[in-house]
This record gives C-alpha cells, sequence and structure tokens, in this order.
C-alpha cells in the first residue's frame, strides 16, 4: 500500500503565495522522483515541476521563476512553494511519484488533488 497524502492548497488573491506538501507513505523501498501536475477545467493536466531523487527538477515555462519544487527524502515529501500566483493558476494540483516498492515493482502514484484557487 502507497498513500500520497496532500496539503496546503486553498483560496488566494493574485500575488499571494501557497506552499503545497505531498508526503508518500506505505510500503516504499525508494522513491525515483516526485512532482507536481495541475489541471484546470476544460484542459489538459500538465506537468508543473518534477525534482529526482538526485534532486535535478524540472519546470513548466509557466512557472519558472514564480514555483520551486524541492523534497525532503528522509521524510518521503515533495513541496512545491507557489510565489506571485496569478489567475491562470487556479486548478486542482495532483501529487505524483514513482516509486519503488518493498516487493520490487515500481509504478507511478498520484494524490487526491488540491484545489487552488486564485481570485480576488
Amino acid at each position: 500500500q502507497v498513500q500520497l497524502v496532500e496539503s496546503g492548497g486553498g483560496l488566494v488573491q493574485p500575488g499571494g503565495s501557497l506552499r503545497l506538501s505531498c508526503e508518500a507513505s506505505g510500503s516504499i523501498f525508494s522513491i525515483d522522483a516526485m512532482g507536481w501536475y495541475r489541471q484546470a477545467p476544460g484542459k489538459q493536466r500538465e506537468l508543473v515541476a518534477v525534482v529526482t531523487s538526485a534532486g535535478s527538477t524540472n519546470y513548466a515555462d509557466s512557472v519558472k521563476g514564480r514555483f520551486t519544487i524541492s523534497r525532503d527524502n528522509a521524510k518521503n515529501t515533495v513541496y512545491l512553494q507557489m510565489n506571485s500566483l496569478k489567475p491562470e493558476d487556479t486548478a486542482v494540483y495532483y501529487c505524483y511519484a514513482v516509486i519503488w516498492t518493498m516487493y520490487n515493482r515500481r509504478d507511478n502514484y498520484w494524490g487526491q488533488g488540491t484545489q487552488v484557487i486564485v481570485s480576488s
């Protein structure tokens, strides 16, 4: 059993900040990568940011310079610091992880999603 539990979403005004957290738990052997996707109504789900176990990161062009992804390997947790938020950032944000389980299986896992609304 592997679970991804997200927190930190909510309503914020344009220009504001939010920090999302996602903790993985369960029969985890190792985590290759963790990241965040988002999906707005009527739009395709898109990758926002990802960080590998080695610490390399990748960002969508639309969030570069505003969002920062980080991770705490000891806690199996990934964070997304979102600054200078814009209305177009409004979406459901999903935590994503590539995990090796104790049963020697590598699979993709998703969180339940957390709503981020940027509006005045």
